[in-house]
């Protein structure tokens, strides 16, 4: 087995953020591989194995170059961000790791969790959602709070919590990356029945989320007009996606970002139209002020 030492060698003082080594709670030290147990509150349950083996690969060459983040737990310590690194350390056979040891209640061990793993190596969209909904759930935060807490807007988390309301089978190509998250947002505005097949054929067809959303709109459009030489019969499978000018494909994207939602435009010979998505009513509202001032604070 490997013996090599976790240490940071050269360097280290540019390694560690001042903000760690100044705070009077955290202490820099070396602990044994052993003594640490992964963070209970981990959000991340799934890890990549071919990303961890080529962590693996550098740790057991280079050693650990960033510390671990733990908190004391009994004769040990527990993790509080930095489980890919442990878990690299462990296979690479290193006996110690270098650690910053801080305290941090259930709360501050859950949020840096979360924040490190959305800012380093992203959690599958179902993974964040689920560290979204332990918040709410087992913290009473609102989804004001998280948003705050992961520095994203409200509607960002409303949109992502809502991907826990899909099928199983749906989750699951979420989860091995055969869908995305807007793929996932899309399919929330297909009927539950239908949904497991128009998955599939977002799949087969290696649909975008763009043409996903527009078939939807153009469906939509169908069923407002049941008169329409469009209008689906129910054995029908959706139209086609329209081609689309880049004139209203950029005004899309523009008026999505400005309004943080998903924002559609559709521009017809003699009218348009625009449609934007909402989670729910203080959603709404929030939408509302916006169109409203122009404010989006």
């Amino acid at each position: 087995m490997n013996n090599r030492q976790g240490g940071l060698g050269r360097g280290l003082g540019a390694l560690i953020p001042s903000d760690v080594t100044d705070d009077a709670d955290a202490t820099f030290q070396t602990v044994a591989v052993s003594s640490i147990r992964p963070n209970s509150y981990q959000p991340r349950d799934h890890f990549d194995e071919a990303t961890l083996d080529a962590l693996t690969n550098s740790v057991r060459e280079l050693g650990v170059l960033q510390p671990l983040l733990v908190r004391r737990d009994g004769d040990g310590y527990e993790l509080i961000a930095g489980e890919r690194r442990w878990r690299a350390a462990k296979r690479a056979g290193l006996q110690d790791v270098p650690v910053i040891v801080r305290e941090a209640d259930d709360m501050s061990s859950l949020e840096q969790a979360l924040v490190e793993n959305l800012h380093r190596q992203d959690l599958n969209a179902l993974e964040e959602a689920a560290a979204y909904q332990q918040l709410v759930d087992d913290f009473d935060m609102t989804q004001d709070q998280v948003a705050t807490r992961v520095g994203k807007s409200r509607s960002a988390v409303a949109n992502t919590l809502r991907l826990l309301g899909l099928p199983t089978s749906i989750q699951r190509y979420l989860t091995d990356g055969r869908l995305s998250a807007g793929h996932g947002r899309a399919l929330l505005g297909v009927d539950t029945a239908d949904q497991d097949a128009f998955a599939q054929r977002i799949i087969d067809e290696e649909l975008t989320v763009r043409a996903v959303e527009q078939i939807l709109r153009d469906r939509d459009a169908s069923d407002d007009d049941p008169d329409s030489p469009d209008s689906p019969t129910p054995d029908s499978s959706p139209p086609a996606p329209k081609v689309r000018s880049a004139a209203e494909l950029e005004l899309e994207q523009r008026l999505s970002d400005h309004l943080s939602t998903s924002v559609g435009v559709v521009a017809g010979a003699t009218r348009g139209r625009i449609t934007i998505d909402f989670a729910d009513l203080d959603d709404l509202e929030r939408l509302s002020r916006i169109i409203l001032t122009g404010k989006t604070h």
